[in-house]
């Protein structure tokens, strides 16, 4: 089976866990593509005058906006307008669960492939950079960390990816976490 196959029958096995709302609803995409014969993740770097998550290293995404018929079409937006990928071009594979962010937000991560080759776009006035990692080198154990966090007094995991020179942290760590693990698991 190749690997698309193998994603979308991961994901559509997948029970997947929604969150009451409450927090600021908003979505990512976790992009994916072909490039030099293996699928590659596409994260942006958030440039440092943005207000919030300055710096950071994330998936295309954002707040749901009023006009936005659900999150799926939030993340694409999102998707178009940091990245310049039209939404028509990419290939929702599945998604993932709900996941809260510390800063209210209620995030719903959908994964999905665009073309080999597209031409990306970073805009810069919320992208500083793009970075392309090799799937294969997410799965590299060595690469991999978790480390217990106190926040509101309860401790709770967070998973670092380093790749590079840069760390894939917190929430974006999470939602890669939960796709590794359902489309890489063994058994």
């Amino acid at each position: 089976m190749d690997l698309k196959a193998r994603i979308r029958k991961a994901l559509a096995a997948h029970t997947r866990v929604p969150m009451a709302p409450g927090p600021v609803p908003a979505a990512v995409l976790l992009p994916l593509f072909y490039k030099e014969g293996e699928y590659h993740v596409l994260f942006t770097k958030r440039t440092e005058h943005l207000n919030h998550h300055r710096g950071e290293i994330s998936f295309p995404g954002g707040v749901c906006q009023p006009g936005d018929e659900g999150p799926l079409q939030t993340a694409l937006r999102e998707t178009w307008e940091e990245v310049g990928i039209a939404p028509a071009d990419v290939e929702v594979l599945g998604v993932l669960d709900d996941f809260y962010s510390i800063h209210n937000y209620l995030v719903t991560p959908f994964v999905g492939e665009f073309p080999a080759n597209y031409p990306l776009r970073a805009n810069p006035l919320e992208i500083e950079r793009l970075i392309e990692v090799p799937l294969a080198h997410l799965l590299r154990p060595e690469i991999f960390r978790a480390e217990d966090w106190t926040w509101k007094g309860r401790s709770h995991p967070v998973y670092f990816y380093t790749c590079g020179d840069d760390e894939v942290w917190g929430l974006t760590a999470a939602i890669l976490k939960q796709f590794l693990d359902l489309v890489f698991a063994e058994g």
